[in-house]
């Protein structure tokens, strides 16, 4: 009998230990998130500045992750240009992978995938405001684990309103996985502007 297992409820050693994941630390690993980048418009920081602004009332009142997509996903996505051509946006993506002995499956859903050809460029994961983002690593490297991407990497996209992570995975080989550092609203600045520079490096690096 075939064993069905909810990618939702993986915890990251299980993630690790089914697909011989390993983590890599060394900063060289994980490049794309660091270095010089263009900063936003005048502009698009005044819209960051107002996401931020709002988003921090919103969240004293526990909002869910559909509300996380609706006030800062979907303003972070637009202004990277990430909903737009070459790229395409689907939600709620199922993927499935089963194992060679037959007898175990894993399933789940993507909140969001964006495409690049026939390329799964940034996979991203929301989660409850209440919940810490790294809740959402072992599901986001499962669903980045089913990626067709097996010579370029996939990046993926964590966030819970406040906080936000970036990931990157290489399945030459030995799969690996490295993290950027976290960034969040409740640090002074704002952090925002730093993630949409990212998201707009990574689709970059996609492109090319």
């Amino acid at each position: 009998m075939v064993q069905v297992i909810q990618a939702s409820n993986l915890e990251l050693h299980e993630v690790e230990e089914r697909f011989n994941l390993q983590e890599v630390r060394d900063l060289e690993f994980f490049s794309e998130w660091q270095g010089e980048m263009s900063a936003p418009s005048g502009f698009e920081k005044q819209i960051l500045d107002k996401v931020k602004e709002d988003f921090l009332v919103i969240a004293k009142y526990s909002p869910s992750e559909e509300i996380i997509k609706l006030t800062v996903l979907a303003h972070l996505l637009f202004s990277a240009g990430l909903t737009s051509p070459p790229f395409f946006p689907k939600a709620e993506t199922p993927v499935e992978i089963s194992f060679e002995d037959g007898n175990e499956v894993i399933r789940g859903r993507i909140d969001v995938l964006i495409l690049h050809e026939r390329l799964w460029a940034v996979v991203v994961e929301a989660k409850r405001h209440s919940l810490n983002v790294s809740e959402g690593l072992a599901q986001a490297l499962f669903h980045m684990m089913s990626s067709p991407n097996h010579e370029t990497p996939t990046f993926g996209f964590l966030l819970n309103g406040t906080e936000f992570q970036f990931v990157k995975l290489v399945k030459q080989q030995t799969p690996q996985y490295g993290l950027s550092r976290l960034f969040s609203l409740r640090n002074p600045g704002n952090e925002l502007y730093s993630v949409l520079s990212i998201l707009k490096h990574l689709k970059e690096v996609v492109l090319q």
